[in-house]
């Protein structure tokens, strides 16, 4: 069964195509104002927008289920994502029952700058929930982003990032790594703990008490990035 997910915005329609993503009719407020914008930011798709369906204020909200600045909007289908054929040449990114739905969808946006190799969570929240994927502005078609059942589904060399770990600093993060990252308010559950291989911290200023979800996510994958070309 396809299921459909509903892209807010210009950016997120942008990204979907610009990604390969399965993306359906795009409606628009005003044709010209979106034309406009592919021009200013994305002049590889002008005739996407081009192509778009002017529609009224009331079927926009209708078609993608409320207003948005920008006046662009569209359904596309959800890749279906196989973990085991989903390349990993770049490390993963595990969030451990991210709670967030914002700073999830951010995570995505920052781990598909950095070329990670997908975005899986534990827990309840649906990654490709509307606030996820509006957070993440489109960027789920990036990369592959899904859910896995339990800590026993995470394969490779895992490592957590904890305030209590060895300084990263003096790690080396391999292409094929799980960098696990805790929620927001409780840090890594045990189960995910007792599964890494690996505990490692961000290099913190006194008096700090933690960064944002983002931000740590970030960090991890740009060392993986700096010293992956350095070497």
């Amino acid at each position: 069964m396809v299921q459909r997910v509903v892209l807010e915005g210009f950016h997120a329609v942008k990204h979907a195509v610009r990604f390969g993503g399965a993306v359906g009719t795009v409606v628009v407020l005003d044709r010209d104002r979106a034309v406009g914008l592919a021009r200013s930011h994305a002049p590889d798709l002008v005739d996407v927008f081009e192509r778009a369906e002017v529609v009224g204020r009331a079927e926009f909200e209708r078609v993608i289920g409320r207003t948005h600045p920008t006046g662009v909007g569209a359904l596309a289908e959800r890749p279906a994502v196989e973990w085991a054929e989903a390349g990993r040449g770049a490390p993963l990114v595990l969030l451990d029952n991210p709670r967030n739905l914002g700073n999830f969808g951010a995570v995505i946006r920052v781990a598909a700058g950095l070329g990670a190799g997908g975005v899986v969570s534990l827990g309840d929240v649906d990654p490709w929930h509307p606030n996820v994927l509006r957070g993440s502005a489109g960027l789920h078609f990036a990369l592959p982003v899904g859910r896995l059942g339990g800590v026993d589904d995470v394969r490779g060399t895992v490592i957590a990032f904890d305030a209590d770990g060895r300084d990263l600093g003096d790690a080396r993060i391999p292409d094929d790594a799980v960098l696990a990252f805790g929620s927001e308010r409780h840090g890594l559950s045990p189960e995910v703990r007792a599964r890494a291989d690996l505990v490692v911290s961000l290099p913190m200023r006194p008096k700090v008490s933690s960064y944002n979800l983002t931000t740590s996510v970030a960090m991890g994958l740009y060392h993986w990035q700096l010293f992956r070309r350095a070497s």
